[in-house]
């Protein structure tokens, strides 16, 4: 198999960010999905910089690859689930989010990051599309220059509820912002069965011309719920035997779990993750 698989750490919240890196390193994970947050690594502690010497160390001493992720709920505001976005209507919340993100591209160029995933965030009652939109590529730009002078590529998420919401929306932006070499896509393959008109495993070979990072998990169709592997209704298969092509095309990122809220049983999890895309690997068959 040549996916590199990786785990999320907003799906082990419960444990310190030195024992969930090492619990990965020992069942296998080559890498993992680092969400920036204050129970692991706050992106606006004080002394974020030498958190990140200490995090950088010991994903090297443990061989494990990183992507920065940055979807934490309540990073920037206590009370708005990933509030502000890039979409707020005040243009100094937008302006909060936007140097989060670039901070995010400073972490991960220190980690040694392989991208920095982010999302569009939910249309503002009253706001057009197009005001949208033009809100989107304006927050986005000085994030793209910072990803551009660090060589860490952006990877957006097409998330279903959100102005970026599918594939179709990511080449949207794409057009929009004058298709920057910085901007990649960050696919989320329990995403695309719940409300892509093409199934996940042409979801993946659609893609890979833009790939920066991928997700996994189940989900059924319809339903924004991430599930452990089973318990939806996606093919794994013929997803995993496409990602296991990806190099190919280029990609050399990780394909992350991602189970957010699963926390409460997030080691058990982690193992029988791995051993389930271990079985239905093309390796296995």
């Amino acid at each position: 198999m040549t996916i590199r698989l990786g785990y999320g750490t907003n799906g082990l919240t419960d444990l310190r960010l030195d024992d969930a890196l090492g619990l990965l390193a020992d069942l296998g994970y080559d890498g993992v999905g680092l969400t920036l947050d204050h129970m692991h690594l706050d992106p606006l502690a004080p002394d974020v910089a030498a958190r990140t010497r200490h995090v950088a160390s010991r994903l090297q001493e443990l061989g494990l690859g990183v992507t920065v992720e940055t979807g934490a709920r309540y990073v920037l505001d206590p009370r708005r689930k990933h509030g502000p976005s890039l979409l707020d209507p005040d243009p100094e919340a937008r302006a909060a989010r936007t140097r989060l993100l670039v901070r995010a591209v400073g972490i991960a160029a220190d980690l040694g990051a392989h991208a920095v995933h982010c999302f569009s965030g939910i249309t503002p009652p009253d706001t057009t599309p197009d005001t949208a939109w033009h809100r989107l590529t304006d927050s986005l730009a000085p994030v793209l220059d910072a990803a551009e002078r660090s060589g860490i590529p952006l990877a957006i998420e097409p998330e279903p509820g959100h102005l970026l919401a599918n594939l179709a929306d990511f080449h949207h932006l794409r057009v929009l912002s004058g298709d920057p070499p910085p901007l990649g896509l960050t696919l989320d393959i329990g995403h695309c069965q719940c409300l892509e008109p093409a199934a996940p495993v042409d979801c993946v070979r659609d893609a890979a011309p833009w790939l920066r990072h991928v997700q996994i998990e189940d989900m059924r169709r319809g339903v924004h719920e991430h599930l452990p592997f089973g318990e939806g209704e996606i093919d794994f298969p013929p997803v995993l035997e496409a990602l296991d092509a990806l190099p190919d095309t280029g990609y050399r990122g990780l394909t992350v779990v991602e189970l957010p809220r699963h926390s409460h049983a997030g080691p058990e999890l982690a193992r029988t993750s791995i051993e389930f895309l271990r079985k239905h690997s093309p390796s296995s068959r």
